[in-house]
């Protein structure tokens, strides 16, 4: 079985993932992680990452390591991996790696939950299941200026706001494989749920499904 998850930075699409995969035993793959490891790639580099070249080069020899970093999940990374993500051919040079996880599920998992941006549309679009989830900006905003205080580190609300609002922007507005819900993705907005509610809503779904 696979899940897709897509849907914009913090809408909570992660932890619903990784909750539904530990929940049924399947593997989990964050491909938003995978855009970011080139990202963190270039500027571990110090190149911009508007480099396109660089950022090809880079997503055709990923250091999976770097998925381990902990600087994976620095606000600068997440920038940079949005610009990259934006690339052709860094998209095609992920894409083959994802699919196969999803379909040949690692340790003989009966299932894969893939969450990202364009799992339902482009990499798995005959996903058994698909999730869009979403927030307004401003909750996803306050969400990640929590999360950054909780972790000691300085948060600037309006800033964070700004960059949520631009990240969706060039997110939704790329040529390729544009942010948005497939055909026949099921929505769940997460603006005024917990995360509690919205599992045990798609833990249903799944559950008719199997």
């Amino acid at each position: 079985m696979i899940i897709a998850i897509d849907g914009p930075a913090a809408a909570g699409k992660g932890t619903l993932a990784r909750r539904l995969a530990r929940e049924f035993g399947f593997a989990y793959l964050d491909t938003g992680a995978l855009y970011r490891a080139v990202g963190l790639s270039l500027l571990k580099a110090g190149i911009d990452p508007n480099d396109r070249d660089a950022a090809i080069e880079a997503s055709a020899d990923l250091d999976l390591e770097l998925l381990a970093d902990p600087a994976l999940r620095a606000e600068a990374t997440g920038g940079a991996a949005s610009l990259v993500a934006g690339i052709p051919e860094v998209r095609a040079n992920l894409l083959d790696l994802q699919r196969n996880y999803a379909m040949n599920p690692p340790g003989g998992k009966p299932g894969a939950v893939l969450d990202g941006r364009d799992i339902g549309t482009v990499v798995c679009p005959d996903a058994d299941l698909k999730f869009f989830v979403t927030a307004s900006a401003e909750e996803r905003a306050r969400r990640r200026t929590a999360e950054m205080e909780a972790r000691g580190e300085a948060a600037d609300y309006a800033a964070i706001l700004r960059d949520v609002k631009a990240r969706d922007e060039r997110d939704m507005k790329r040529a390729e494989a544009p942010l948005k819900p497939a055909d026949d993705a099921l929505l769940l907005d997460t603006t005024n749920l917990a995360i509690d509610a919205v599992f045990l809503r798609a833990a249903k779904i799944v559950r008719d499904w199997l």
